[in-house]
């Protein structure tokens, strides 16, 4: 493999930085309802595999609505941790991030069950427009604690 020069290895710091800014963005704007910030992060042709997820969603709207839904009458917490982000090409890329949530009821009427959890996200990127967005994620559990009500 050609070794890369200067301009390549500042431009995959950059994309980098931009993929990690992608997943802080997606915390807060998931913990703070920003949900038109939320869907601003990721392609239209979002693919989504979340095996925990009671509504399924299919597509990048689904998605959103659902991530609505479920958080809009809870407190959450979502944290990511020191993600492993692979740059394939100057418009691909790959990441794991190792996250932490707890989500709390706290409205009667909600149906969300309480919860604290870890585990992963494995994510994919692409550039679009200038931007990196990402096109494909799951989450994968480790341990999820059912919390008292």
């Amino acid at each position: 493999m050609p070794e890369l020069t200067l301009e390549q290895r500042i431009a995959r710091l950059e994309a980098i930085e931009e993929i990690k800014q992608i997943k802080a963005r997606y915390c807060r704007y998931v913990d703070t309802k920003d949900w038109e910030g939320f869907a601003s992060l990721f392609t239209e042709d979002l693919v989504i595999d979340f095996g925990e997820s009671t509504s399924n969603p299919q597509t990048r709207n689904e998605f959103v609505a659902s991530a609505a839904r479920h958080f809009a009458k809870n407190l959450s917490i979502h944290q990511v941790h020191l993600g492993e982000v692979e740059i394939v090409d100057d418009t691909h890329a790959r990441a794991i991030w190792p996250m932490y949530d707890l989500v709390e009821k706290t409205s009667a009427d909600s149906e969300y069950v309480s919860h604290t959890g870890w585990g992963h996200y494995t994510e994919e990127y692409r550039k679009e427009g200038g931007r990196w967005l990402c096109c494909r994620t799951r989450l994968t559990r480790l341990k999820r604690v059912v919390l008292d009500e």
